[in-house]
């Protein structure tokens, strides 16, 4: 579904006449171009309707072809496989070394600002 009315922005007294910004809604529930697959998985990723608006040109026809490429985006983000889970790996004797040495450091610099003693 699109809509259209008006934009903010730049444009003169054109903007208060024209409906230049557009909203685009798309459902994907009541799509016929997708898989069951697809619809199942953008279905458990977008909670309902699929919402996106284009108003930082001055002409309609740019805002919709704008707001279009935006929808595929962002069905495109939705449709795509979920990264890789990160295997957890334990840290290693050098770095643990090093964060040792950094403590100690960091304790001596601490100590070295005591008072001096005569």
């Amino acid at each position: 579904v699109e809509r259209f009315s008006r934009s903010p922005g730049p444009g003169g007294q054109s903007v208060n006449t024209t409906d230049s910004r557009v909203e685009l809604v798309w459902d994907p529930a009541t799509s016929a171009v997708l898989t069951d697959a697809q619809r199942a998985r953008l279905l458990a990723r977008a909670a309902g309707p699929i919402s996106v608006v284009a108003h930082e040109h001055r002409s309609q026809h740019r805002n919709r072809v704008a707001a279009r490429e935006r929808l595929a985006a962002r069905v495109r983000e939705l449709l795509a496989p979920p990264p890789p889970t990160r295997r957890p790996t334990r840290p290693t004797r050098g770095s643990k070394e090093r964060r040792l040495d950094a403590k100690r450091q960091r304790g001596r610099t601490k100590q070295l600002r005591g008072r001096v003693e005569d």
